[in-house]
C-alpha cells in the first residue's frame, strides 16, 4: 500500500479506506484476525478483506456492505487523524497551482518544533512508502531556519508567525528564485507578513481566501408570460418562435401557465474556515 504505487490486492498491514458514504470514511490499518464495526456490522479482516482487491464491495455482518478503497493523497486528506489544525483539498489545489509545483520540485514546509508530532508524521510518511520523499526535522523554524541553502523551488509556512520565518525562506530558495506561500487564520498575520515580504524584496505578492460554494439542484415551476393573442405568422415571427421553442425543456407544455425546470439555487448563508494563503515571488539572484 504505498500513495505512490497503486496495489491490486489488499495485504496484511495495510491502510484502507472503509467507505461508507461521501460523508462518511474511516481509514483502519488490517490485521490478521481483528474486526472493525460500522453501522452495517462487523468487518473480519482475515475473510473479508485481506487478499480481496482494493475497490471490492464488501458484504458486513449484519447484511449492509460498505466499499474499501485504496488510500491516495486526497482520500488521506480527509481521513486522517487531526493532530493539528489540516489543510484542505479547495486550499491544496490552489497552494499546488500558484506554487507551480511538479515531478521534481523541492518544497520546504514548515518544520515541526513539537517532537512528537514531528516523529508521528515521519512514521505516517514511511507507512504510506513515501519516506525516501520527505525528510522530517525536529526544530524551531523561526529561529533555526529549514537547515538548508540554495535547494527550493518553493516555500510553505503554515505557522502563527510567519514573518519571523521569511528570512530563513529567503535562503532556502535556489538562486533562480522560486515561489512562496504562507497560510494565516487572521488578517492580521497576513499584514505582517506581506510587510516583511516587501522588506526582503519579494514581488508579485497576492492574498487569496478560497470558499467552497455548494449550490442546491432542484426542480422549479416558474410561470409563463402571457404574450396575448396569436397575431398573423410571419417569417420573422416564425424563426424567432422556432428560436425560442428549442430552448423550452422537455417538460415544459405550451398549453400550460407554467414549466418545469431543473435549476441551481446557492446557500443564503456561506461560513468561511477562516483561512488567507498569502503568495509571493522570490526572485532570481
Amino acid at each position: 500500500m504505498s500513495f505512490v504505487k497503486y496495489s491490486e490486492l489488499i495485504q496484511e498491514g495495510d491502510v484502507v479506506i472503509i467507505f461508507l458514504g461521501h460523508d462518511s470514511m474511516m481509514p483502519i490499518k488490517v490485521e490478521s484476525g481483528a474486526q472493525t464495526q460500522t453501522r452495517y456490522g462487523a468487518i473480519r479482516h482475515s475473510t473479508d478483506l485481506i487478499g480481496r482487491r482494493f475497490g471490492s464491495k464488501v458484504t458486513c455482518s449484519k447484511g449492509g456492505w460498505v466499499y474499501v478503497l485504496h488510500p491516495t493523497p486526497e482520500l488521506w486528506t480527509v481521513n486522517l487523524p487531526h493532530r493539528t489544525q489540516i489543510l484542505y483539498t479547495t486550499d491544496i489545489a490552489n497552494i499546488t497551482l500558484m506554487l507551480d509545483l511538479k515531478p521534481g520540485s523541492v518544497v520546504c514546509e514548515s518544520v515541526e518544533f513539537h517532537a512528537q508530532r514531528a516523529e508521528k508524521a515521519a512514521q505516517e510518511f514511511k507507512d504510506h512508502k513515501v519516506g525516501h520523499l520527505v525528510t522530517v526535522r525536529n526544530q524551531d523554524v523561526c529561529k533555526d531556519g529549514f537547515g538548508v541553502v540554495g535547494v527550493a523551488d518553493a516555500v510553505f509556512l503554515d505557522i502563527p508567525s510567519p514573518w519571523e520565518a521569511i528570512m530563513h525562506a529567503k535562503k532556502a530558495f535556489k538562486r533562480k528564485g522560486g515561489r512562496l506561500c504562507s497560510f494565516s487564520p487572521c488578517i492580521e498575520q497576513v499584514q505582517r507578513t506581506c510587510e516583511t515580504l516587501l522588506d526582503h524584496d519579494f514581488e508579485e505578492i497576492c492574498t487569496l481566501e478560497v470558499l467552497q460554494r455548494i449550490h442546491d439542484v432542484r426542480s422549479v415551476t416558474l410561470p409563463l408570460p402571457d404574450f396575448g393573442p396569436e397575431e398573423k405568422e410571419t417569417e420573422s415571427t416564425k424563426i424567432a418562435c422556432d428560436h425560442t421553442t428549442e430552448d423550452i425543456p422537455p417538460t415544459a407544455n405550451p398549453t400550460n401557465s407554467s414549466v418545469t425546470c431543473k435549476t441551481a439555487t446557492p446557500p443564503r448563508e456561506m461560513a468561511g474556515h477562516t483561512g488567507y494563503l498569502t503568495f509571493a515571488t522570490k526572485p532570481r539572484d
